[in-house]
């Protein structure tokens, strides 16, 4: 799992664990990942922490052979490392240098983890793999934010050809689109109770969402509850695009 130091990445981690799985935890930040794997072995789990850029691809060849070589295969792959740039914009007002650090982390860094993790489940027998986009991926923002809005997309279109491509090889690729969440990643940014509720306005249940509650929608995708899913958009957002996009 990449991201696996905090939020989403953390919960899934720990739910995943609790459920029998043997979970490599993977993050940028070596610090956090060696703290989840600890939580998990804390419980009676198992876990080994790597430190991985996703967006090198010798780091995602190696989170993938040290999954493999400490637990013996790969089963589950959650490409979910992402970033949200404090100066990404308007396609005039953001700089090149965040655009493109934005595509290497959130688009790059899922096209690597499937290139060098899809022949390790195939090894395996196949598996389930989950990508995390985001529920601007097919409703755009409410505020500018152009390199993260298309980078979720580009996920989003990564993960129906995969889905597509690998069908029988028992291969499924779905893509998970929180919708705002309680999360370090959001919260940096609606510091203040006035932007909070602006934001609140827009979702139909009225509260931000949790990582735990993002972990158990992981948790089914991977799962052979649900073994006829592939190619699938889950969105996990508390209503919000069910107000706000119109049926074609």
């Amino acid at each position: 799992m990449t991201g696996a130091g905090s939020g989403i990445g953390r919960q899934t981690s720990l739910l995943f664990a609790r459920e029998g799985a043997a979970v490599t935890a993977v993050d940028i930040a070596a610090a956090s990942a060696k703290e989840t794997a600890r939580l998990i072995e804390k419980e009676g789990g198992r876990a080994t922490a790597v430190t991985a850029d996703v967006s090198c691809a010798a780091d995602c060849a190696r989170m993938v052979e040290v999954a493999e070589r400490a637990f013996g295969g790969l089963h589950v792959l959650f490409n979910n490392a992402g970033i949200s740039h404090i100066d990404d914009g308007d396609a005039v007002e953001t700089e090149e240098a965040v655009w493109d650090l934005t595509m290497n982390v959130n688009l790059k860094g899922v096209f690597l983890g499937c290139k060098y993790g899809i022949p390790a489940l195939l090894r395996s027998g196949g598996g389930s793999i989950v990508n995390t986009a985001s529920f601007v991926a097919v409703l755009g923002a409410a505020t500018p934010q152009i390199a993260y809005t298309a980078s979720k997309g580009g996920v989003l279109a990564l993960s129906r050809e995969l889905s597509v491509v690998h069908a029988r090889e028992n291969i499924r690729v779905n893509t998970l689109c929180p919708g705002p969440l309680r999360t370090e990643l959001l919260m940096k940014y609606l510091d203040t109770e006035e932007k909070r509720q602006r934001r609140l306005v827009h979702i139909p249940m009225g509260r931000f969402g949790e990582a735990a509650e993002i972990a158990r929608t992981v948790l089914f995708l991977a799962s052979e509850e649900s073994s006829f899913v592939t190619g699938a958009t889950f969105v996990v957002d508390g209503g919000i695009t069910a107000a706000y996009v119109t049926p074609e």
